[in-house]
């Protein structure tokens, strides 16, 4: 176990299923005390469960992040049980809407930037206050490499739009508590084998358009999509995203990682980007997980 995680208090949403289970389960594992929260209460529920099971503490809270109140509640609930947040992952996210900009309801389009988006936003706004008074915290925000490139799977516009502004948040979100013991940053996790896939797979060819559903129906096929646990473990490393490590330090650079050994088709495996909010301040960089070997993924 981890001490430097023994006893902090993490909510981790999306956390029923996929990469957020998995990283709920790894952060119990390294002795944090964990609130679990997503729309889908039996999910959250067994994964409590198995929480339990192994030693941990966790709590179960039902709520839809698109919704501030009930965000309220379940933050409150958490506070009230364990104490302030610590450690904050938003990972709870859709796909949908998805096929030709033209065909997509405008309906579809405000609720997913209301999940992928404002519920990221509105969740670090609760949990900020306390954070800034202990002079610690962790807030990191689940992406997906289409940030980098929004144009490499057409089909997925809001999708690509919403983790984009989620990045763009970030980097902001990360120069604005610089020196405050806070950090920001953005995760990626790969091409991994969760139900967000599955739906993509699932939706009709002709409706989403040939191309998208092919690409996703030859990433299954090829072998290269990774497990969420594997994902997982590789976010929530105290090395990588920060989490233990030199408390008294705040980190200069926000960094974006992918977990990629088997980058996107039409991605390049060396590709970097930087992307600076203000001249010598901080940046994002991007990289595949071959390229970083065994250094730390989301560095202080």
């Amino acid at each position: 176990m981890n001490a430097s995680l023994d006893g902090r208090v993490a909510l981790v949403t999306g956390a029923g299923r996929g990469i957020g289970r998995g990283i709920a389960l790894g952060l119990a594992q390294s002795g944090a005390r964990v609130g679990l929260l997503a729309r889908t209460g039996h999910e959250i529920d067994d994964a409590c469960a198995e929480i339990h099971d192994a030693g941990g503490t966790a709590v179960a809270l039902a709520a839809d992040v698109s919704d501030p109140e009930q965000t309220r509640i379940a933050v409150q609930r958490l506070v009230d049980e364990f104490g302030h947040v610590e450690l904050l992952v938003n990972n709870a996210a859709v796909v949908w809407p998805l096929g030709p900009t033209r065909d997509v309801d405008p309906a579809a389009v405000a609720a997913a930037i209301a999940i992928n988006v404002i519920g990221p936003m509105t969740l670090a706004r609760r949990v900020l206050p306390g954070m800034l008074a202990a002079g610690w915290g962790r807030i990191v925000n689940v992406s997906a490499a289409i940030a980098a490139r929004p144009g490499m799977l057409a089909g997925l516009n809001t999708y690509a739009a919403s983790k984009g502004a989620l990045e763009a948040h970030t980097l902001n979100l990360a120069a604005e508590l610089e020196g405050t013991g806070v950090t920001a940053n953005v995760y990626r996790p790969g091409t991994v084998d969760t139900s967000m896939q599955a739906y993509i797979r699932d939706q009709p060819r002709e409706q989403i358009g040939a191309p998208l559903h092919d690409r996703f129906t030859a990433m299954l096929r090829s072998g290269a999509l990774i497990t969420p646990r594997a994902s997982a473990d590789r976010m929530r490393s105290p090395r990588r995203a920060g989490f233990g490590r030199d408390l008294g330090r705040q980190r200069r650079r926000s960094r974006a990682i992918t977990t990629d050994d088997q980058p996107l088709p039409t991605a390049r495996p060396a590709e970097r980007q930087r992307l600076h909010a203000r001249p010598g301040a901080l940046s994002v960089r991007v990289e595949t997980a071959r390229e970083l070997g065994g250094r730390d993924a989301l560095q202080r």
